[in-house]
């Protein structure tokens, strides 16, 4: 294996941000780097996401460096539009994405500081002395435990699984969680003829605020704060709360976007509400969110004693060889193209660092 500079884990808006500064730095795609994508095409998560979620109804796609968005056709599915962005922006800089190539594992070739990682695949190995991780959470759905879940007769199935309302024509469907695909849920299945209940751990709390770059900066702050103290993130909605837009508000009025508060258990045909009563249930959606997905990482021991990875930035303090981006403050769109050229800023600082030890000794 030749060595790398830095290997870039995930094509998605994080990795592909990064990629394009460190070309921008001045680094040779391919001989200095590579972007290692576990997707058959680009399009990151977005390539997975449901058809009804169209351009005009998705929110949180936000210009890569280099190469503006435009307006595409708000009718459009979302997962084509980014794909097909991805994909050219891949292109007009050539970037040196490599798939599929699913990460398997991250190891230090020695207990050296200055050592190098290997960054296993499922075909192959490269060795590199700077990582940046940008696997995002897609891949790591998290599915919440409840007394009775293995005796649900019906179906399950989490966000990530959805794929179309009109599925659940005709059924009752018990949707649980709080934060904004839940609310996009109970209203394409109202739509599509299904009844719903909602369950919720807390009373939802719509914002009737704008959430423009002044939210956003509050939003990065206060989950900095959790990161910076090695406190895993919390989910996005306990912070930023929900948009009460006019179709969100309709929704409330109609009495659809309204919570039957929490569950305490699965039964064999429904749900248990902690209200006291029991709902007949078809199917049970989990809209419950996802973890960062950076099992991968785990050879690394990154993790403090509070579960979370501490950063410093998106450096990360147990190991900085080792970027985080896409993780915490840096998790939505917007936040990931910021993380990406930090994070490649950083690494030509390390590599420019590294190489004036190297002249000195």
């Amino acid at each position: 294996m030749s060595t790398l500079e830095v290997v870039v884990i995930g094509a998605g808006q994080a990795g592909l941000s990064a990629a394009y500064h460190l070309v921008k730095a001045g680094l040779c795609p391919h001989e200095d780097f590579v972007v290692l994508d576990a997707n058959p095409g680009p399009g990151g998560a977005w390539r997975h996401r449901l058809p009804s979620l169209t351009f005009g109804t998705a929110h949180g796609i936000h210009d890569l460096p280099g190469l503006p968005l435009g307006t595409p056709d708000p009718t459009e599915p979302a997962s084509s539009v980014v794909a097909r962005y991805y994909g050219e922006y891949e292109a007009r800089f050539s970037l040196p994405v490599i798939r599929p190539a699913r990460v398997s594992s991250v190891v230090s070739e020695s207990d050296d500081d200055d050592a190098a990682l290997l960054v296993h695949t499922d075909a192959s190995a490269f060795r590199t002395r700077y990582l940046i991780n940008a696997t995002g959470t897609w891949d790591k759905p998290f599915w919440p435990w409840y007394p009775g879940r293995a005796d649900f007769r019906g179906r399950q199935l989490h966000t990530r699984d959805f794929w179309s309302a009109s599925e659940f024509t005709g059924q009752h469907v018990v949707v649980v969680g709080g934060g904004t695909s839940a609310v996009q849920f109970l209203l394409q299945l109202n739509e599509a003829g299904a009844t719903t209940t909602w369950v919720t751990r807390r009373e939802p709390v719509f914002e009737p605020r704008s959430f423009d770059s002044e939210w956003g900066r509050d939003v990065e702050r206060r989950v900095r704060e959790r990161t910076s103290a090695g406190l895993p993130p919390k989910s996005v909605v306990s912070v930023t709360g929900l948009p009460l837009t006019p179709q969100y508000q309709r929704g409330i009025e109609d009495g659809i976007l309204v919570s039957a508060g929490p569950m305490t258990s699965l039964t064999q045909d429904g749900v248990q509400l902690a209200a006291g009563e029991e709902v007949h249930a078809d199917a049970v959606l989990w809209a419950t969110g996802f973890r960062a997905s950076i099992d991968h990482l785990g050879p690394l021991h990154l993790r403090e004693h509070g579960g979370g990875i501490r950063t410093e930035g998106v450096r990360v303090d147990a190991d900085p060889r080792v970027f985080l981006v896409g993780y915490g403050s840096s998790a939505s769109t917007l936040g990931a193209t910021r993380a990406g050229r930090t994070a490649a800023r950083g690494v030509v600082r390390a590599l420019k660092a590294a190489k004036q030890r190297e002249l000195v000794h």
